[in-house]
């Protein structure tokens, strides 16, 4: 067989991301908080972007437009016709006599036509510098101090003399969130080089520390200590304490009452009594700090209609500085390499700015797709949830459902059944005997319902919830019943039984 070169000709196609569209698809699945830091960013490295205060006139493309023809880059539509529709658009302009650039297409914006056709939605930014809109002292939120500073601080007022002081600090740097003792009395003599009687002296002391049960070996002596400490004086809760835990944790009161020879009621009154103590002590103090969300959208109900609104509070506004406009205006003797430096920096300032506007415009449309969808939720509650997927909303939109995807990711709604986050609206159906599929999170409201109504001396089991949902038009097996309900963190119903 002979090996010849020889050169042919061939036509494929094929879709490329331009790194404008890398970036403007990146904006969409950004939270508010992580869209207010890349501006900030991109303030910091683009010479050209600059915030825009109150009184500052209007982008105008008069002032940024200097593109030589015949720059190669491609727009969103050209680059991947599947997103075309939720990638950045550039508004229509003058039609000139030869056809322009895309480069000229991004420089050339009728700014005041594009905002004439975004929505107001967003919410206006407070002026950080306005003693009115600060945040009061009462309400600026405060650190706990951990387990250890909590501990430390009652170290340094107790009477121990030096050496205490120093097998102390080893004993609390050897406990874990939970407040409990990770380490033997022989493994902290070795450490803090002191005999162990007194390791042992000062663990005593310590386990009289607030929180009540810190220090504890085991959960056993943590209940002993708060019991001992509360003057908890009750016998029987004492011997199940001591030596049958195990039965406790699996509520086999039935168990526990042959097992220590007293009458089930009495065995329900202490395992309720001994269920009033804390078996983390350590939870108290400290942890981890509560993370509040900030809404991306707030929605109200004025009349019979929704209004959205996106919060664009903290968001700079961003225009070209003046400076660099100049640079970019005829009849200017700027060396070319500056120029051409400059212009692509107004191009990719101005491809952010037009990028943020259509990612507000497509998280407003996805928004809007989800009031048509879910408005008896939002009028009514979640038990009238219904069900839905990312192709109904994109197919509403007339967006690629990876869009819908990637707007609904990290962000949140403020409405009038409380704060969701946008994925709660997406979830799978569960079928009826007879009528429309009811959304599995209205099945799961019902059986917290269900749960919480029962009678706690004759807990409902999975098999039987799920005949009740079945009576209830609700076509559910009984692992569904079950899954969900562990998916709610509620217990099975032999560990919800109560005696008494």
């Amino acid at each position: 067989m002979a090996i010849e070169l020889k050169q042919e000709l061939r036509l494929s196609q094929q879709l490329v991301m331009t790194p404008q569209l890398q970036q403007a698809i990146k904006l969409l699945q950004l939270s508010r908080l992580e869209l207010v830091n890349l501006v900030q960013q991109e303030l910091e490295e683009n010479p050209v972007l600059e915030e825009a205060l109150e009184g500052d006139e209007e982008l105008t493309p008069a002032e940024t437009a200097d593109a030589s023809p015949g720059e190669a880059d491609a727009t969103p539509a050209e680059a991947e016709p599947v997103e075309a529709a939720e990638s950045p658009e550039p508004a229509s302009a003058e039609t000139p006599e030869s056809e322009p650039s895309d480069a000229e297409k991004i420089a050339d914006v009728e700014w005041d036509d594009y905002m004439d056709s975004h929505p107001q939605t967003g919410l206006e930014t407070r002026p950080s510098g306005d003693d009115d809109f600060r945040r009061s002292i009462e309400s600026t939120p405060n650190r706990r101090p951990s387990l250890a500073e909590h501990l430390d601080w009652q170290l340094q007022l107790s009477a121990f003399d030096g050496d205490e002081r120093e097998v102390g600090r080893w004993i609390i740097g050897n406990l874990d969130e939970d407040g409990y003792l990770c380490s033997t009395l022989e493994e902290l003599a070795r450490q803090s080089g002191a005999p162990e009687e007194q390791v042992e002296s000062v663990l005593l002391r310590i386990q009289s520390f607030d929180p009540t049960g810190v220090a504890a070996r085991d959960l056993r002596e943590c209940l002993l200590l708060q019991m001992h400490a509360l003057g908890m004086d009750d016998p029987l809760a004492n011997r199940i304490v001591e030596g049958h835990l195990d039965l406790l944790r699996k509520r086999d009161f039935r168990g526990l009452s042959r097992a220590l020879g007293a009458p089930v009621e009495d065995v329900a009154a202490a395992a309720k009594l001994i269920g009033r103590l804390e078996p983390r002590p350590g939870r108290t103090c400290g942890g981890d700090e509560p993370v509040y969300i900030t809404p991306d959208i707030y929605l109200y109900k004025v009349g019979d209609d929704f209004h959205i609104l996106l919060n664009e509070d903290g968001l700079p506004k961003l225009k070209i500085n003046s400076l660099y406009k100049e640079v970019l205006s005829d009849g200017k003797d700027v060396a070319k390499d500056t120029k051409d430096y400059v212009h692509e920096k107004v191009r990719s300032a101005l491809w952010l700015i037009k990028s943020i506007h259509q990612r507000q415009r497509t998280i407003y449309k996805v928004m809007q797709s989800i009031i048509k969808n879910q408005r008896e939720f939002f009028e009514r509650g979640v038990q009238f949830l219904r069900p839905l997927n990312l192709r109904d909303v994109a197919d509403d939109i007339e967006m690629h459902e990876s869009t819908v995807s990637r707007v609904t990711t990290n962000k949140y709604v403020h409405t009038p059944q409380g704060i969701f986050e946008l994925k709660y609206f997406f979830n799978s159906s569960i079928g009826r005997f007879d009528g429309e599929a009811i959304a599995s999170e209205s099945v799961k409201e019902k059986i917290r319902k269900i749960i919480s109504n029962e009678d706690s001396r004759r807990p409902l089991s999975d098999q039987r919830i799920a005949e009740m949902l079945k009576s209830g038009n609700i076509n559910i097996a009984r692992r569904t019943v079950t899954k969900y309900r562990e998916a709610m963190n509620l217990l099975s119903s032999t560990k919800r039984r109560e005696v008494g």
